[in-house]
């Protein structure tokens, strides 16, 4: 290899090395955040809704496309909401271009019965996509607040008793709960997915909540001040990641964010490797798009104090993380090469070891929100390292497809907002989900690649025995935990899911 091709190759590896040392701290910040906030006891002003008067208007809208195996269960669930029917108003922003419409129109019936103000608003063309019903809908809607639910969420019947009454404070803009999981226990997709969004919801939500950093809205299961959605600009479709977009805009007009960790609402995991890339590809395209778009306002402003704009701009690079794993994996394999044969560059290659200390950082901070719900006990313990290492082997292996995804965001390439197919699963259950007219066959051009990387990383594996006669291992574990990561969801792409 020529010195030149070899200093590229160093030059990508250190600046990826050092960008994931540098989010790896950043998650160490809001660990120290999280546990100081713990130990707080909550002082919020709050409505006393056993005062009638008290009581706002809400609407509840729920933007459907193509939900005809979980839309009954949503709206039958959305109807045992507690609350006063008289100051509530349900609207079903309806997009969907097969039977999910006539489904729908025969269950409204039944829960008007109930004296529910419901109604389904039908667009004839779906401009804007999510952004663009939830803006259609906000014209007519009567509530002062709206909440908003994806078709597979279920939220709780004290939904809205335990958030509406934070509004009491004029300067809160939007509440965010938590995720639960309905099928977290379906396979090993769904309780890596569960772990990865426990930690958002967990040590990231609160974690900059507790200092005012900017939050996000997660799309479903929270609820907007509608003055304030409307200040911020509404709705917009110009990023696929919409409630990140607004989130922003509304944060930068000085509106308050609350994220409420306790209050849990239930939803179900994509289960399928073609679903998990759909919403994946979303969320990373996204926040690459909300960084093109909101970072210079974050920047210029001079109501920010500096510690908002640092978090400011790890959130929404947080996708571009995936760029970084991807050149560290790939490059680990040729670095195996040339620190066996430039001899000179030893201080560099034993320097690099430091940043090993990112996993490091990333295990314990994992670890103080896995026994928060588990325990800290040595079972808890085993099973969260076996959890974490399962995590970082099969997250790594959509780092491929994230990274496109970011690089696309990055550009700005316009593309089409792809939702994530459902099918009604619970962990307790078994179903068979291959004759669902919304499931599709996993394998594609990312699988061919991802199989490919998978022999990529099982040369690396021999190259640790064959590299001089005693060996290399020092990168060996990285690359068992990446074949390993890319060949599980090779096979997994192929398999035809039961």
């Amino acid at each position: 290899m020529t010195f030149i091709f070899i200093s590229i190759l160093i030059f990508f590896y250190s600046i990826s090395l050092i960008i994931f040392f540098i989010y790896a701290l950043s998650h160490l910040s809001l660990l120290i955040n999280y546990l100081a906030f713990k130990k707080k006891s909550e002082i919020s002003l709050k409505w006393d809704f056993k005062n009638y008067i008290n009581i706002p208007y809400v609407t509840i809208q729920l933007p459907i496309y193509n939900e005809l195996y979980v839309i009954e269960r949503l709206l039958f669930n959305i109807a045992k909401i507690d609350y006063p029917y008289e100051k509530l108003e349900i609207q079903i922003l309806d997009d969907s271009d097969d039977d999910s419409s006539i489904l729908i129109y025969d269950l409204i019936s039944k829960i008007k019965s109930k004296g529910i103000d419901i109604i389904h608003l039908k667009r004839k063309q779906r401009i804007g996509y999510k952004a663009g019903a939830l803006r259609e809908g906000l014209k007519i809607a009567k509530g002062e607040f709206i909440a908003i639910f994806d078709s597979d969420f279920m939220p709780k019947p004290d939904f809205l008793i335990k958030t509406i009454p934070y509004f009491k404070n004029p300067e809160i803009g939007m509440i965010q709960t938590r995720w639960g999981y309905l099928n977290k226990d379906f396979s090993i997709l769904t309780k890596v997915q569960a772990f990865a969004l426990d930690v958002h919801f967990t040590l990231e939500q609160v974690g900059r909540n507790a200092k005012n950093h900017f939050i996000n809205f997660n799309g479903t299961a929270g609820v907007w001040r509608k003055k304030t959605i409307i200040d911020a600009g509404n709705w917009q479709e110009d990023t696929i990641t919409e409630d990140l977009d607004l989130s922003y805009r509304a944060q930068l007009k000085e509106w308050k964010f609350i994220y409420l960790e306790k209050i849990i609402t239930p939803a179900e995991l994509p289960v399928t490797v073609n679903a998990i890339r759909s919403q994946q590809y979303r969320w990373n395209k996204g926040g690459a798009e909300n960084f093109q778009k909101n970072i210079r306002k974050v920047l210029k402003s001079n109501k920010i104090n500096t510690k908002t704009k640092i978090h400011a701009i790890l959130h929404l690079l947080s996708s571009t993380i995936f760029l970084n794993i991807f050149l560290v994996g790939f490059i680990s394999i040729p670095i195996v090469y040339i620190q066996n044969s430039w001899i000179g560059l030893n201080w560099y290659f034993n320097l690099t070891t430091f940043f090993l200390i990112s996993t490091l950082i990333f295990y314990i901070c994992y670890w103080f929100i896995h026994k928060e719900k588990n325990g800290s006990g040595i079972l808890s313990f085993f099973n969260y390292t076996i959890q974490f290492l399962t995590f970082y082997s099969v997250i790594s292996a959509f780092s491929v497809h994230n990274s496109i995804a970011v690089i696309s965001g990055h550009l700005r390439i316009k593309s089409p907002f792809i939702r994530t197919p459902k099918f009604n699963l619970e962990s307790n259950k078994k179903y068979s989900i291959s004759e669902n007219k919304y499931y599709k066959k996993s394998f594609s051009f990312y699988t061919i690649i991802e199989g490919l990387l998978s022999f990529y990383f099982l040369f690396g594996l021999y190259s640790a025995f064959n590299i001089n006669e005693n060996g290399d291992f020092r990168l060996f574990p990285f690359h068992i935990l990446l074949f390993i990561g890319f060949s599980f969801v090779t096979i997994k792409s192929i398999i035809k899911v039961k």
